[in-house]
């Protein structure tokens, strides 16, 4: 709205005010003369009638009275130009980008197309010749076996194959063009310094003979080959049977799989944990090509990132001696033996793989084919493998990123950020880091705040504050860069004055004037870095000087990137000749503004009143209605490209993929838009976003000298996750997308981000109690664990809810306790490419029935996570892996009683009442933990805890990795290695980091000897255990003066004496200890894990819910009044 448009709401505001005071002076009169009535019948009809009117005019008091307050966000975002309903700036009338702007041409994906050419019916494949070998494998030509067909490109006559056996379980297969010269480089070759290649290791391994593979080709009938594994002579690859097609825009080869494979991998998308045979009866196209998540839809459509990669496991029974496939593997009374292999595929072009019953089809619109295999025979080694040889370690992150995080779209100034951590503190809800989106800018525009609602110097005092309690600040960065007016000097932004003088922005194919799209803040520009590495181009070295000079004023702590695909709101350099109009508000309603109000509620939510549930369902109708925007096509007609020799034609490439949106320049930059050094962004898509975090990364060193940058990133390609960690995205506040949380994660181990999260209560549409309070509960087993949503959503902060808030404490509490298992899986992810959350089926790689299975998960190797993800359930059904055939023994964390009686692959169900999320041990673990405080910083103060949990042999083992918690390069580190037997615990460290916390107690569970005697170090340990001969839990505390040195800078012995009664033992002045077995007790080897100590943030309003009563305030006192004449 401009100006006019509010002045005349602000009239419209007062005038209604006046009416309705009039209106209610009259009811008051009305009843003040009816004392004086002689007819009684009438008094008393005219008394109800004015006691309807009251309550009418009641509820009327909410939006004549408060009338922000009565819509469903406490902050309207009304445009470009005004920040906030209370705040605003620059009134004008706002250009709105017209709704064709973002409409591109109508397009029908080719797997859709009647009339698409299967490029397998008359391509002519290839012929291989001149074959030489050499040590660690071979090179070959490969001519065109025919005339060219040139069906979707140009072909490519010439090409050259080579294979390289890289190390043991490592094979390299490339094709790329013979030649290769700087006119088409970047129409084919993914430059080094962006994805490194991964080179051959030296020795025995590298050789054919010392690998774990085996390649063979064939000219018969044209070019293929077949890569098989040596120790069971299984076929993993095949291009036989098809045909390889190569041309410039334009690659596909095909391999057959096995019947029921189990396909993990290929990302982003939105869907199950295994691909393929698990999914709906439509076969899945999985495209790899970045874009913007729209209309909250889970399916297989492409969103945020592209992650080429694939686990393969395959499962086989020995018969005879001999190991045989099984297609069906279900019979739990069979043993069974899996191998996983994987394949990636180095290219960043456009991508869709096709996956059907009888194999897998990949297509890119160009680049080369540069496929990786590995052997495994694990996952974890082939994700290890993945990580550590080819696309680079995950970056380690500080200790404190694994607190809570909040963050909603709608936080309005620094007061209100103040109110929510002070709330968050009364109402004993931890909270290391809050969040803001773009409200905090000025027009939405990166690098300057808002001067009156976020201005620097109160900022400084928040930060402040915040800082001194142990807690964080991180804000969005948007990928685009605001375009000024030209011809309006009040106009001027700093940051754009300076891209432009370092070259940094994209360019438009003249490669002279510059690409203009729009996003938030109006017309905008973007970085145009493909080539860019840490030190090189302008547009990196200008990324990095403006983060820290915005650092300078604002001491945030980490980025959040967004908008990163990379996503504009129009089609083409569609701000060019508009300029002039700038600022502009996008084409389609902002999350507030009038016309935009949402009437989403997650699945089985219960609306009590049928008027409001008819009213809402048909307003929701209506709002659709009125901002659909116009169709690209009403004709049912379709652009078809005939390619042309020689030329490729970048913007509606003759191949039409499934991509999402599809023009791939709808949410998008234009794929002709042109990078500095000549290549296109047809060529680079993919990779905007991987190389934003490149940016980001170094800019926060520069800003941040020597703490471990924290970013988290929306767009990611292979190898991302050594600079940043992912969230899920715009999810929506529906139990799918609490259950697909699960699948994303896993499959983000699988692509080396193991910094991930989802927002937890969902992003668009309104959250309720039971959704937010078992997602709230899930979220705390996640890495990255945030709650966020939009703008115009109910608040959904976990104080917002009673129950909410006490699942939250509980969840929080049993993820704090954890804190130094969790920051160990962190470091061990960073140093060996370990996985943080596990899957089922990877840990227990002998049962085949959990092929299929995520709504269950491990964090690292011991914690067992069993959410409940249906609407109304107070039970859910999960199995224990392993303690069916005697391999695994499991512990409940609560009560830390052990499960038995479970036969192999049973489902058991699970009491989980709302506010309980079950949890469970694994036996053969040492888990290091510390009594939670408020803050991570509180936590790692706490005295230290070990819960030993013993396996089927009375055995286990544990890692503990100490440091500073923050910088890149610590000056000293520590690992513990723990281990401990029926009778023993022993700690081992190794390194120089001191710690000086004492250790507390230790609780050993599964000892089923009684115990007479407890030493530590030699020294008896008298009045300071129990043992109980029911649940078999020895616990040992009051340790803290044998330790008082700190727990872990020498080792030590703790052990125990078996006696020969089998009664409970207890040298403690509490007697023994039992379990409660309420499956809701929050007690934990710690001693504590339910209560939250430590300090808190001093809290300046503590006003607890008292906020949520300035709304109905006006309802309240007319009711008041109306009661008190009528009676």
């Amino acid at each position: 709205m401009g100006y006019w448009a509010l002045k005349t709401e602000a009239i419209v505001v007062k005038a209604n005010r006046i009416i309705w005071l009039l209106l209610l002076f009259v009811l008051l009169l009305v009843r003040f003369l009816l004392i004086f009535a002689p007819n009684e019948k009438l008094k008393k009809k005219t008394n109800r009638e004015i006691m309807i009117y009251f309550t009418a005019f009641a509820l009327l008091g909410n939006i004549v009275l408060f009338p922000s307050q009565a819509r469903s966000s406490t902050v309207t975002a009304v445009s470009t130009t005004t920040n906030t309903t209370t705040t605003t700036t620059s009134y004008r009338e706002v250009f709105t980008i017209p709704a064709e702007a973002d409409v591109g041409q109508s397009l029908l994906p080719n797997i859709l197309d009647p009339e698409a050419v299967d490029v397998q019916t008359v391509a002519p494949g290839y012929n291989a010749f001149n074959v030489k070998n050499s040590s660690n494998g071979f090179t070959a030509d490969l001519n065109l076996a025919g005339s060219a067909v040139n069906v979707y490109g140009t072909d490519i006559e010439n090409l050259t194959l080579t294979v390289e056996y890289q190390a043991r379980g490592r094979l390299h297969v490339e094709i790329q063009p013979r030649y290769i010269g700087p006119e088409n480089e970047t129409w084919f070759t993914l430059p080094e310094a962006i994805v490194p290649k991964p080179a051959a290791s030296s020795g025995e391994a590298t050789s054919p003979e010392g690998s774990d593979f085996d390649l063979s080709w064939t000219n018969d009938p044209t070019f293929s080959f077949t890569v098989k594994r040596k120790s069971t002579g299984d076929t993993l690859f095949t291009t036989e049977g098809s045909k390889l097609v190569y041309e410039d825009q334009f690659i596909e080869f095909v391999s057959p799989l096995p019947e029921n494979y189990n396909l993990y991998g290929l990302g982003e998308v939105i869907h199950g944990l295994r691909l393929g045979n698990n999914l709906t009866s439509e076969w899945p196209v999985f495209v790899l090509q970045t874009q913007l998540l729209t209309d909250n839809l889970i399916s297989d459509e492409n969103i945020y990132g592209t992650h080429p990669v694939y686990l393969d496991t395959r499962y086989f029974q020995t018969v005879d001696g001999n190991e045989t496939y099984v297609s069906n593997a279900t019979d739990t009374s069979k043993e069974y033996t899996s191998y996983t292999h994987g394949v990636f595929h180095r290219n960043a072009h456009a991508q869709e793989v096709l996956l059907r019953p009888e194999g897998i089809t990949w297509r890119s619109l160009g680049g080369t084919i540069d496929l990786y295999f590995y052997s495994g025979p694990s996952a974890f080694d082939v994700i290890q493998s993945y990580q550590n040889s080819t696309v680079g370690l995950p970056a380690f992150q500080q200790y404190w990123t694994l607190g809570f995080h909040l963050c909603r779209w709608g936080y309005n100034n620094w007061t209100q950020l103040q109110e929510v951590v002070d709330k968050l503190a009364a109402f004993d809800i931890p909270l290391e880091t809050i969040w803001t989106d773009i409200d905090y800018m000025y027009q939405y525009r990166n690098f300057e705040n808002d001067p009156k609602r976020f201005g620097y110097a109160e900022g400084a005092e928040f930060l402040s504050k915040l800082h001194a309690n142990g807690q964080h600040y991180v804000p969005i960065v948007d990928s685009a860069i605001y375009h000024p007016n030209p011809e309006n000097a009040s106009d001027a932004y700093a940051p754009f004055d300076r891209g432009v003088e370092a070259g940094a922005f994209l360019l438009n194919p003249d490669e002279e004037s510059l690409y203009i799209g729009a996003v938030w803040p109006g017309y905008t520009d973007w970085l145009g870095a493909a080539l860019g590495t840490t030190n090189g181009t302008g547009a990196i070295e200008w990324w990095k000087d403006e983060v820290t000079r915005w650092h300078q004023n604002v001491s945030f702590d980490g980025i959040w990137i967004d908008m990163s695909e990379v996503s504009s709101f129009c089609v083409g350099s569609c701000g060019s000749k508009n300029l002039t109009l700038n600022p502009v508000h996008p084409s389609f309603l902002l999350p507030g503004e009038p016309g935009d109000v949402v009437y989403g509620y997650p699945e089985g939510f219960n609306n009590t009143n049928a008027t409001e549930a008819a009213s809402a369902s048909s307003a929701s109708l209506a709002q659709a209605s009125a901002t659909a925007s116009s169709s690209a096509s009403t004709t049912g007609s379709y652009l078809r490209t005939t390619p042309t020799p020689g030329v490729r034609n970048i913007n509606y490439p003759p191949y039409v993929i499934n991509n999402v949106q599809g023009d791939l320049a709808v949410h998008a930059v234009s794929p002709n838009a042109t990078h500095h050094g000549g290549f296109q962004e047809y060529d680079f898509h993919n990779l905007f976003g991987h190389q934003i975090l490149n940016a980001t990364y170094h800019a926060l060193l520069n800003a941040l000298p020597d703490k471990r940058p924290f970013i988290i990133g929306r767009s990611t390609f292979a190898g991302s996750g050594k600079w940043a960690g992912h969230w899920g995205g715009d999810n929506t506040s529906l139990w799918a997308y609490m259950v697909f949380s699960i699948s994303q994660a896993l499959s983000f181990s699988i692509f080396g981000i193991p910094m991930f999260g989802a927002d937890v209560c969902g992003f668009n549409g309104n959250s309720d109690m039971e959704l937010c309070s078992r997602w709230m509960q899930l979220g705390a087993f996640f890495p990255f664990y945030r709650n966020h949503n939009e703008l115009s959503a109910n608040s959904q902060e976990p104080y917002v809810w009673e129950d909410v808030a006490e699942a939250s404490r509980t969840a929080i509490a049993v993820r704090y306790t954890l804190l130094p298992y969790w920051y160990t899986l962190l470091a061990q992810a960073h140093t060996t490419g370990s996985t943080v959350l596990r899957a089922l089926v990877w840990e227990f790689p002998g049962e085949p029935w959990l092929a299929d299975a995520y709504h269950q998960f491990l964090v690292g190797p011991a914690i067992l996570v069993t959410p409940v993800l249906e609407q109304g359930a107070d039970s859910v059904d999960g199995v224990f892996p392993g303690s069916g055939d005697g391999t695994t023994v499991w512990y409940d964390w609560y009560n830390q009683t052990a499960i038995t009686g479970v036969a192999r692959g049973q489902n058991v169900t699970i009491g989980a009442p709302l506010g309980h999320i079950p949890v469970y041990v694994r036996g053969g673990n040492v888990i290091p933990t510390q009594k939670p405080g408020y803050t991570t910083g509180a936590t790692r103060a706490n005295p230290w805890g070990l819960l030993v949990a013993l396996d089927q042999k009375g055995a286990a083992q544990g890692t503990l990795y100490l440091d500073d918690g923050k910088s890149l390069v610590p000056n000293a580190t520590t690992w513990v290695q723990l281990s401990a037997s029926n009778t023993s615990v022993t700690a081992r460290p190794s390194g120089n980091f001191t710690d000086s916390n004492p250790l507390s107690n230790v609780t050993i569970l599964g000892v089923s000897q009684p115990v007479s005697s407890v030493t530590f170090n030699g020294q008896p340990v008298e009045d300071q255990w129990s043992w109980n001969n029911a649940t078999k839990v020895l616990k040992i505390t009051a340790l803290d003066t044998l330790t008082s040195n700190g727990t872990w800078n020498s080792n030590w012995d703790l052990r125990w004496s078996s006696s020969d009664t089998g009664s409970a033992s207890s040298n403690s002045s509490g007697g023994s200890t039992t379990g409660t077995g309420t499956g809701t007790s929050t007690s934990t080897a710690t001693g504590g894990a339910g209560t939250v100590s430590g300090s808190r943030p001093t809290s300046t309003t503590a006003t607890g819910g008292a906020a949520y009563l300035v709304v109905p305030m006006a309802s309240m006192v007319t009711m008041m009044i109306g009661v008190m004449f009528v009676l």
